[in-house]
């Protein structure tokens, strides 16, 4: 799907939305979508996405079908806590988990995050303030805090 901040590509699996991944350079036309649980998945995440988007939506309610590590796990569905528009450091999160000295692992549970945007990586910052990092670039993380109405020095 096209948006705002490039082309995505949605996968999911019967159970939920598996991935979010930006499309970088040419790239073929997805075949169209099947029909059954998984298709119905995509569907809903691509309309909840366009309204996030369009300002339209703060918060995403399609199902996921996160597949990871138990701490990474328990790291992604503390950043889902995070609210539209707010911010948190490593720090935060890792203490939110009840693992409050391993920000750093937090840190690098977050950028394997297979669902950025709507499991949203991008509102957790470093814990002076500035950005930190972001699998998928500094550039989109400032893009997508600014559509929350944030704005970050560094």
């Amino acid at each position: 799907m096209s948006t705002p901040v490039g082309t995505l590509r949605l996968t999911a699996s019967e159970r939920g939305l598996q991935s979010i991944e930006v499309v970088r350079g040419a790239h073929k036309k997805p075949a169209p979508l099947s029909k059954g649980p998984a298709a119905a998945i995509v569907r809903q995440a691509e309309r909840e996405l366009r309204e996030y988007f369009a300002g339209r939506r703060t918060r995403f309610t399609v199902k996921l079908d996160l597949d990871g590590t138990d701490f990474q796990v328990s790291a992604w569905q503390a950043m889902r806590r995070i609210p539209f528009g707010r911010t948190i450091s490593y720090g935060e999160q890792a203490r939110s988990i009840g693992k409050p000295k391993a920000f750093r692992a937090v840190g690098s549970a977050n950028g394997k995050n297979p669902i950025p945007i709507i499991v949203p990586c991008h509102r957790v910052l470093a814990g002076d303030g500035s950005l930190g990092g972001y699998s998928l670039g500094l550039a989109m993380k400032r893009k997508l805090l600014a559509l929350e109405g944030v704005s970050v020095a560094g």
